[in-house]
């Protein structure tokens, strides 16, 4: 959480600083926004641009992907951003050397100005942010809070074993074992016999063990065969 903040910090001030250089000298006091976006890739020329066909479009696209970034928690995306902004300016850098023969930084306020510094400052700021950012964080167990039952049995069943992970759903012997004191005991079927009265005065219905077969009791031991016989 903290690493977040502290990246959506520096990422805001990168793409601030990349969107506010082309209102800064860039060479010789020409501003960054009389440069146009075609002449990074025919040339530098003296021709003016407008403000919108100039160095400042890849700069606010930078910036929009920045807070796509930002509210999308995605470090590729603010990484992104910060590629684009120092491969604009570094590109502008290779043009302007080829036109004016080389770059020069000087004192007096011509060769490169403030703009390109606060270009590069920018992307570079836009880097560090993504690298600082730690991104989203999964949740464990697929996102939800709901136990299931063989999660609760390996859960009961563990003796601080990480690799006990059988289902004792479907082990008869443990499963007994631990449910024993869980199960309701068996309800037995009332003895056969004459109509009972309860409390109230109703009448009850015996059971019929030809049609229950299953309380029938069970068949003399004396009446079971030996095995092989």
């Amino acid at each position: 959480m903290v690493r977040n903040i502290i990246g959506s910090v520096l990422a805001v001030i990168g793409a601030a600083s990349a969107v506010a250089s082309p209102f800064q000298a860039w060479y010789n006091g020409r501003h960054g926004r009389d440069y146009r976006v075609e002449d990074l890739f025919n040339g530098i020329t003296g021709t003016g641009s407008d403000l919108w066909v100039s160095l400042l479009l890849p700069f606010v696209f930078a910036a929009l992907v920045t807070l796509i970034g930002l509210v999308l928690r995605s470090r590729l995306l603010v990484a992104l951003a910060g590629l684009v902004v120092l491969g604009f300016t570094i590109l502008w850098m290779v043009r302007q050397g080829q036109a004016a023969g080389s770059l020069s930084l000087t004192s007096d306020g011509t060769g490169l100005g403030l703009g390109v510094a606060a270009a590069l400052g920018g992307g570079a700021l836009l880097l560090i942010a993504a690298a600082v950012m730690s991104g989203r964080t999964r949740r464990r167990g697929g996102g939800g809070g709901h136990r299931y039952v063989g999660d609760r049995d390996r859960d009961r069943n563990r003796d601080g074993n990480q690799d006990d992970y059988r289902d004792y759903r479907y082990d008869p012997d443990v499963r007994d074992q631990w449910y024993d004191d869980d199960r309701m005991p068996p309800v037995q079927p009332p003895v056969n016999g004459p109509q009972q009265q309860n409390d109230q005065g109703a009448g009850s219905r015996s059971w019929d063990t030809e049609e229950q077969p299953w309380a029938q009791p069970p068949p003399d031991d004396t009446t079971r065969r030996p095995h092989g016989n």
